[in-house]
């Protein structure tokens, strides 16, 4: 089914995933569906997507109602990282305002197996806060962003922050910065446990395969692992696990 006047139906996918890009690859197949994919920019090369693509931010939940109308968009799915709150806010307010259908396409966060140590923090500040009672030796994966805070709350400790992009600012000389992108083998997350003595492993409940291997490594070395919790989704929106999910949805409300 094709949108008003008999053009493709224009989703806006908040994106940012490897959901997000699984997304636009499936909708891509079928010429009903035409996409616009937005990043925020903080990646400084973003791998090539299908369909059109946006980089930067909308100017908050009045700048995106605009854009949303401006570019006559007939839906949108928020496939942002689970934590990515502000942007699935301010994409719940926008859908409000201009009446269209939002789906949020999350995948599920992990859950501990036997054998692993894990403590749940409730913020990366309850996180920065509970690491020096876990260990002197940590490898920080929240993040580039979420740098700072624990380099703040944990001046004692030795700090190894993997991101994809170096932190901005530069962090303190007891925070070691690894410039890497994921998926992770579990091998590689072993040997780079065992190379810097890693005696505490602080991550986000993201979810996913791609950068999983990370848990079975610490399991393996009984390294504890400190997580810190998703933020809810917003209340009444729609929220699916996997993109497949998000297309049948997206077929759902255009009435296919």
């Amino acid at each position: 089914m094709t949108g008003p006047g008999g053009r493709p139906r224009h989703v806006l996918i908040l994106g940012g995933t490897g959901e997000a890009r699984r997304l636009a690859e499936l909708l891509a197949e079928d010429a009903s569906w035409a996409t616009t994919t937005s990043l925020a920019g903080r990646v400084a090369a973003p791998r090539q997507l299908p369909g059109r693509v946006r980089i930067g931010g909308f100017g908050g939940a009045d700048g995106l109602t605009g854009w949303l109308r401006e570019h006559r968009v007939d839906a949108v799915v928020d496939a942002t990282h689970p934590f990515a709150a502000t942007i699935t806010a301010h994409a719940a307010e926008a859908a409000r305002a201009t009446g269209l259908p939002l789906v949020v396409l999350r995948r599920p966060g992990w859950t501990p197996g036997p054998g692993d140590r894990w403590h749940w923090a409730d913020s990366v500040a309850d996180a920065a806060a509970r690491l020096p009672d876990l260990g002197t030796r940590a490898l920080l994966t929240t993040g580039r962003g979420d740098v700072a805070a624990f380099a703040a709350a944990a001046p004692g400790l030795f700090l190894l922050a993997r991101s994809v992009d170096p932190p901005a600012p530069a962090p303190p000389p007891h925070v070691h910065v690894l410039l890497a992108r994921g998926p992770f083998t579990v091998e590689g997350e072993r040997a780079l446990l065992g190379a810097h003595r890693i005696d505490v492993l602080v991550t986000k409940d993201s979810g996913g395969a791609a950068t999983a291997a990370k848990l079975t490594a610490a399991r393996e070395a009984d390294v504890p692992v400190l997580i810190v919790r998703r933020p809810p989704p917003p209340a009444d929106v729609p929220v699916v696990r996997t993109p497949a999910g998000a297309v049948a949805r997206l077929r759902a409300v255009a009435g296919e």
